[in-house]
């Protein structure tokens, strides 16, 4: 890669577009030690204008680009770089700094399992999805259980309302079993996938 930083001044726009929807997420902009940086890391980090610093986004928030790969222009004065964002991308709490909708609801379940994989991987104090975790399998799938039994109750007994409260519990209990035996929802989708092609 060749970029032609002098020509802009110094700094070159860097577009960030979600890897799996293609959506353009925000604009930032980096100098060399910026885009080294983003390369060492593996997360993006820009070089912000206000701060006068390098800036990793998410280094408050949580809420990292993580890099798939990144493509210069035919000009050699931008970047595209495609990323899996975790978390909203926008410090509004938006999807994009464009106010789009970036991901279907349902695709929270995958952010939801990388947040409880990072928890599995760090297990910080205090925190319920560790005290699980701790707990041993045998509790993790008593757990899937009794939500399993109290979703069944809601569905026949019960309101809308407290069955998709308690059938949410149950999924994120499945998620934390599964994340402890090294699967995860995505496991769950590939099987369903291949029944529907039969």
């Amino acid at each position: 890669m060749n970029l032609d930083f002098d020509k802009v001044g110094g700094l070159i726009p860097a577009i960030i577009q979600d890897n799996e929807t293609n959506k353009v997420l925000m604009l930032g902009y980096m100098n060399q030690e910026a885009l080294d940086k983003t390369n060492e890391l593996g997360k993006v980090t820009f070089y912000s204008r206000t701060k006068q610093r390098l800036w990793t986004k998410g280094e408050e928030s949580g809420n990292y680009l993580n890099v798939i790969s990144i493509q210069e222009d035919c000009d050699q004065d931008t970047l595209l770089i495609k990323v899996n964002p975790v978390g909203p991308v926008c410090h509004t709490g938006d999807d994009t700094c464009f106010k789009e909708v970036n991901r279907e609801e349902v695709m929270f379940f995958k952010h939801l399992q990388q947040f409880i994989e990072k928890r599995h991987q760090e297990m910080p104090e205090g925190s319920y999805t560790t005290s699980l975790f701790q707990s041993g399998v045998n509790r993790m799938a008593q757990k899937v259980g009794e939500e399993a039994i109290e979703s069944v109750i809601e569905a026949c007994n019960g309101t809308d309302e407290r069955l998709v409260y308690e059938s949410a519990d149950m999924l994120y209990h499945l998620i934390v079993l599964l994340t402890s035996k090294g699967l995860s929802i995505e496991d769950l989708s590939r099987e369903l996938q291949k029944r529907h092609k039969k």
